[in-house]
């Protein structure tokens, strides 16, 4: 099934996906790191770092997500692919909204609020989070290199390049 939102002959939902996936694992990362170190001055540093990465990250997945959606209305009903499509946006809002519960912790919490470090719950909300954006991430390549969803319907070995006038499908696009 080939994509309905594209750019330059490739979807733009796949394009933009690993931005925000990125984002958002770096700052576990980070925040992995700030739980085991002891300087003051290194947590700040980290938890701020951590905290600006949440938020690029969720207004990276903000971005991505109305061309996923594009994609998903495009996909016929009745197929794994609707269903597997489904638990993949649903579960993707899921990781927003525990990414961003943990960033609006880090932001309102009066003890932290200075440096954002994270609460004990902002922590759990983000572990939660990256959790589950593995398990989405991975129904989303299913839906790619297992369904073919986004892929061009003629798509083969010798398919011509995307930003010619033929398509994969051997014929000029109309």
């Amino acid at each position: 099934m080939e994509s309905r939102a594209k750019a330059l002959g490739h979807p733009i939902h796949q394009m933009l996906i690993p931005f925000p996936f990125g984002l958002l694992s770096t700052a576990v990362i980070f925040d992995i790191v700030y739980l085991f170190v002891s300087d003051p001055a290194t947590k700040n540093t980290l938890s701020l770092v951590a905290f600006w990465m949440i938020a690029a990250g969720v207004v990276g997945g903000l971005v991505a997500a109305p061309f996923g959606l594009i994609d998903y209305l495009a996909i016929p009903q009745g197929t794994r692919a609707k269903s597997v499509g489904m638990l993949h946006g649903v579960g993707n809002v899921f990781v927003l909204v525990l990414f961003a519960a943990s960033l609006w912790l880090r932001y309102t919490s009066p003890a932290v609020a200075a440096t954002h470090q994270p609460t004990t719950l902002a922590l759990v909300l983000l572990f939660a989070g990256f959790v589950l954006a593995g398990a989405t991430g991975w129904l989303g390549g299913e839906l790619v290199t297992r369904l073919g969803v986004g892929m061009d319907d003629g798509a083969n070995l010798d398919a011509p390049n995307s930003l010619t006038a033929d398509s994969a499908h051997g014929g000029a696009r109309g």
